[in-house]
């Protein structure tokens, strides 16, 4: 027979492999390898090189929908950088990365038709709600791992009260945003909308 050295008992050996010494050290955790492959285009079947546990520069975000699509969502809504960038946009929901400078807020705004949910994923803040724009009664202070549920038909507005940018992704249901939008400031997303009735 062949001289197997360090053989570990059954329990500690790896699937599908027996009778191997089992060495830890320099090996990364097998989530890296799940992150090396965090976004596909599935029509492409292209990887845009998104690279978050490297912190690699050559991200690509772009709006995948309605395509099926992954995204490792902690990572890139950290390290976008821009006031609003769509990355997927269905038919019932559309998914959009935000980011918000310190002490500037999205402003007030209602969406009659639509049903909104936001999570922060970074900084600290403000949240405020209600049914009439001029009575705000619902604040809430908001940080890291917060969610915000926005029913449809309510004012809101949400305000960076932090030292860092406020960084969370937005949930849109049906989709509130044109397929691939992309807002580089908020300057630009309101001189996107003009021209576009605005409920009041």
């Amino acid at each position: 027979m062949y001289y197997t050295p360090n053989i570990y008992p059954w329990q500690y050996q790896i699937p599908y492999y027996t009778n191997i010494p089992i060495y830890h050290h320099g090996i990364r955790p097998i989530q890296e390898s799940y992150q090396n492959m965090i976004i596909e285009h599935a029509n492409t079947n292209r990887c845009n090189e998104y690279r978050s546990y490297t912190g690699d520069s050559s991200n690509y975000l772009t709006d995948y929908g309605p395509n099926p699509f992954v995204i490792n969502i902690n990572e890139a809504t950290k390290q976008n950088n821009t006031y609003r960038t769509a990355v997927w946009t269905g038919d019932n929901l559309q998914v959009t990365l935000m980011s918000i400078d310190v002490g500037k807020d999205i402003g007030l705004e209602m969406h009659s038709d639509v049903d909104q949910f936001l999570r922060i994923e970074q900084g600290q803040g403000i949240i405020r709600m209600g049914s009439n724009k001029n009575n705000l009664d619902f604040e809430r202070f908001i940080y890291d791992d917060s969610a915000i549920i926005i029913p449809a038909g309510t004012w809101h507005n949400l305000t960076n009260a932090g030292n860092i940018p406020l960084k969370l992704y937005s949930i849109y249901a049906p989709p509130n945003h044109p397929f691939g939008t992309m807002h580089a400031t908020k300057a630009d997303a309101i001189a996107a909308e003009e021209g576009v009735s605005i409920n009041t």
